[in-house]
């Protein structure tokens, strides 16, 4: 741990040095009367030490004059007018710090929903009414929770507040607020969803059934004045974003036609700015196309919406049909499907919003070069020149095209030859890499029909054969310099997506930004493995150590002059494992032909001359009787 420490002092000491250098930058800026983002400023400072012109050597570390200058320098860049370089990279630290994925803004969406209705919801399962006025006041509490989450009209309409009551009272009367009130609160705010969906549901279906049955009438229901109108909304949304992508897209071929008009003739026209000019529209278009690809899903899930929202309608009409009484489990999950398809479209609807004022946010990032070159003037520029869109110039480069058989030592693909070939990850955002060395910082897009080259797991693409076979003879040379180029024109950093060139422009640590968030290389994997795929090939009677090995030699020399006695005790010979084979005891029986049992006489011997004489004769009388008397 203690050697650890001077690494992570000095660590953090670079780091409270960076966020002072940015912290002064902001405040000088807001001396001045301009408001700068701590993402702005931090990409700004990064971007100066990068700048070779600027002269920070990174590789050192930096005196007090060096921080001032470099503060001064930030602060005068920030302040510049009229400058698209400048534009392009407020653009870019906007739309990174505001857009999000598909799934993030539909999250956003619902979280800002709950977090609407939250006191309403806390003040209904919080309740502990007691009084007669105070149940009622709780059920139109109930009633404004309803209306604010369908999102069908205003609380303040008396129309829209009898309609949620008639509907409320059909599924939960007033009489049943006492079960409600004793139920613990995670059920009541459960309770509080379901009644909404059903009720929202009802709503849906009486609206649709004062009209007439056909399909058009039951379209018209998802445009009903208290509705999100996402038909009418989604057309004018859709159109907008795409005329402001073509009007951009027409700006960067002017801009492109004008740069290649003047790369052969000398002119007095500020060639720097007519790139940044390009740079930025180039930005603006790539923006737009992301926000034309969203709007376009929204389409497409709104569409699929309401035709699914009509087919409900169509199917609890069939059901409740001339019936005077429908069953709650048959009919009640339909109201809530119903609600569900109303809630997606308003949800896609919102979506819809968010990216149209994505949109007009970004409107006045392309303002400079507007200012600094207006339509007349680069009319002026072109006269008579031809002013090529990059479909026609992908037309006119696909007559020639690589053969991957004649490029031997380069790994090539063509449309034809790869499955999911539209989905290859192009590096420079598409952008030829060749042209923008070659031509001295000029944008063209590449034709992946001519062929895209793949170089250390990348892929490639070019504006013409010949950009190909040049930029594939050397690759790493003219990675090299586009990353120098980017050096000088930080704003093609995030264009070009050279984040892993520039792994220090990444994500703004100290300051909570996720500016240009691409940048870190780092990601979660996992990997399965055999414990031993091959068998080890160990010998345990190795040693590395000579001195160990002479020990073994010398130990071995020595038993030669020794021998082995071995003797069997008494107490050893039991120590012995000794294992004997046995038969286990069986019962065996005979039987035999009859029974026979014999009868012997009982022996009887009398001794006389016992008592009396010493010396007298004892006479042996046998008085043994036989068997048969």
């Amino acid at each position: 741990m203690s050697s650890c420490s001077p690494l992570w002092i000095k660590m953090s000491h670079a780091e409270s040095v960076i966020k002072k250098i940015i912290r002064e930058i902001v405040q000088e800026c807001a001396a001045r009367g301009h408001v700068v983002s701590d993402s702005l400023a931090a990409f700004m400072v990064k971007a100066a030490v990068l700048d070779p012109m600027n002269g920070f050597n990174v590789d050192r570390t930096l005196t007090k004059q060096d921080i001032q200058n470099l503060e001064e320098l930030c602060v005068e860049k920030l302040l510049e007018k009229c400058s698209p370089s400048l534009d392009t990279v407020r653009m870019q630290v906007y739309f990174d710090t505001n857009y999000m994925s598909r799934r993030e803004f539909l999250g956003e969406i619902q979280r800002l929903l709950e977090s609407r209705l939250s006191s309403v919801s806390r003040d209904i399962t919080d309740s502990r009414v007691q009084a007669r006025d105070e149940l009622q006041a709780l059920y139109q509490d109930i009633i404004t929770y309803i209306v604010l989450r369908s999102g069908m009209g205003s609380t303040t309409d008396g129309s829209t507040v009898q309609e949620t009551t008639a509907a409320l009272q059909s599924v939960f009367p007033q009489t049943e607020l006492g079960a409600f009130l004793v139920l613990l609160k995670r059920d009541k705010e459960q309770q509080l969803k379901e009644l909404a969906m059903i009720v929202t549901g009802i709503r849906l279906f009486n609206k649709a059934s004062d009209k007439s049955p056909d399909q058009s009438d039951l379209h018209r229901l998802t445009i009903h004045p208290f509705a999100v109108p996402t038909s009418q909304a989604l057309p004018g949304i859709y159109d907008s974003i795409e005329t402001e992508l073509s009007v951009s897209q027409r700006l960067s071929w002017k801009y492109t036609a004008v740069l290649e008009k003047l790369r052969s003739s000398e002119s007095d026209v500020p060639i720097v700015l007519l790139k940044q000019a390009l740079y930025n529209i180039r930005q603006h278009e790539a923006f737009l196309r992301t926000l034309l690809a969203d709007a376009c899903v929204c389409a497409k899930n709104a569409e699929a919406l309401q035709s699914e929202l009509i087919t409900q309608v169509k199917l609890l009409k069939d059901i409740v049909q001339s019936k005077t009484a429908v069953p709650t489990a048959k009919v009640f999950p339909l109201f809530k499907a119903l609600s569900n398809l109303w809630t997606g479209l308003q949800e896609e609807a919102e979506l819809l919003n968010i990216l149209n004022s994505l949109m007009l946010c970004l409107q006045p990032y392309v303002a400079s070069q507007a200012k600094i070159f207006p339509d007349a003037y680069l009319d002026g520029l072109l006269e008579a020149s031809e002013v090529k869109t990059d479909q026609q110039r992908m037309v006119e480069s696909s007559v020639e095209r690589i053969d991957p058989a004649e490029m031997k030592t380069q790994e090539w693909f063509l449309p034809e030859a790869v499955a999911g070939f539209k989905e290859l990850p192009l590096q420079y955002s598409g952008m030829c890499g060749y042209t923008l060395v070659a031509r001295d910082g000029l944008l063209l897009p590449g034709n992946p029909h001519i062929g895209v080259l793949k170089h250390k797991e990348k892929f490639y693409v070019f504006s013409s054969k010949k950009a190909a076979l040049e930029f594939s003879s050397s690759p790493d040379k003219y990675i090299s310099e586009i990353a120098e180029k980017a050096k000088f024109s930080p704003e093609l950093i995030e264009l070009l997506k050279l984040h892993q060139q520039f792994p220090s422009v990444g994500p703004c640590s100290e300051t909570g930004e996720t500016l240009l968030a691409q940048a870190n290389t780092k990601c979660d994997s996992s990997t399965q493995t055999d414990t031993h795929p091959v068998e080890p090939n160990t010998m345990k009677p190795y040693d590395w150590n000579e001195w160990e090995l002479r020990r073994k030699a010398i130990k071995l020399a020595d038993l030669l002059t020794k021998a082995t006695h071995s003797t069997q005790t008494d107490l050893s010979h039991m120590r012995r494992e000794n294992v004997t084979q046995t038969w286990q005891p069986k019962d065996a029986a005979t039987q035999s032909k009859k029974d026979g049992e014999s009868s012997v006489p009982k022996a009887q011997v009398y001794l006389a001359g016992l008592r009396g004489r010493s010396t007298g004769h004892v006479v042996k009388v046998d008085l043994t009787r036989s068997v048969d008397k």
